[in-house]
This record gives C-alpha cells, sequence and structure tokens, in this order.
C-alpha cells in the first residue's frame, strides 16, 4: 500500500509511539490523498491520525509473536543492500538499452 510505513510488530526495541504515530500519518495520508489537507478538514485528519495510532497501539500490544524478535540495525542494512540491488539493477537496464 505505502511504501514508507514499516512493519512494528516483533522488533527489539519495541516499536515507540513516535513510529506508530507515524504509520498512523503515514495511512490517513495515503487513503485521505493529501500530505496537508485543508484548514476545514485538519480536525478531521489530526482525529483519524490520532485513531488509527490508537488502533494500531492497541492490535501490538495483543499480537504474540511466535518468532524472536528482528533486530532493527539488522532490518535496516538489509533494506539498504535490497535497494542498492534494485537500483544497480534499474541502471543496468537503463545502461543495456543504450542511446537510440
Amino acid at each position: 500500500m505505502c511504501r514508507s510505513i514499516q512493519p512494528l510488530h516483533n522488533y527489539e526495541p519495541p516499536s515507540s509511539a513516535d513510529e506508530v504515530r507515524a504509520a498512523a500519518l503515514q495511512y490517513v495520508r495515503k487513503i485521505s490523498g493529501t500530505t496537508k489537507p485543508p484548514r476545514v478538514n485538519q480536525a478531521a485528519f489530526d482525529h483519524a491520525v490520532e485513531a488509527v495510532a490508537a488502533a494500531t497501539q492497541e492490535l501490538l500490544e495483543a499480537l504474540v509473536a511466535t518468532s524472536p524478535p528482528h533486530d532493527r540495525a539488522v532490518e535496516r542494512q538489509r533494506a539498504r543492500a535490497r535497494r542498492e540491488r534494485q537500483l544497480a539493477s534499474a541502471l543496468a537496464g537503463v545502461n543495456a538499452v543504450g542511446p537510440a
């Protein structure tokens, strides 16, 4: 759905309230189609972010992990390596086409 929303369950240390709110904000931005709502819709937008954050926190607290917690630093390194491979692959594709 939205690439900037990161998984929050089963991490060590646990996800912070700021991470939960950031994910909620990205979700509300995505479904509302705006990153900055008009002043007339600001209250509804803010209320939605808080409601989604609360529901997300409730879900995270209720989930039971069946595997060991993930290490955030390791996951960041894996994501960085994936991005580098994707970029290299995209650049290789562009170079293979050559000039028209």
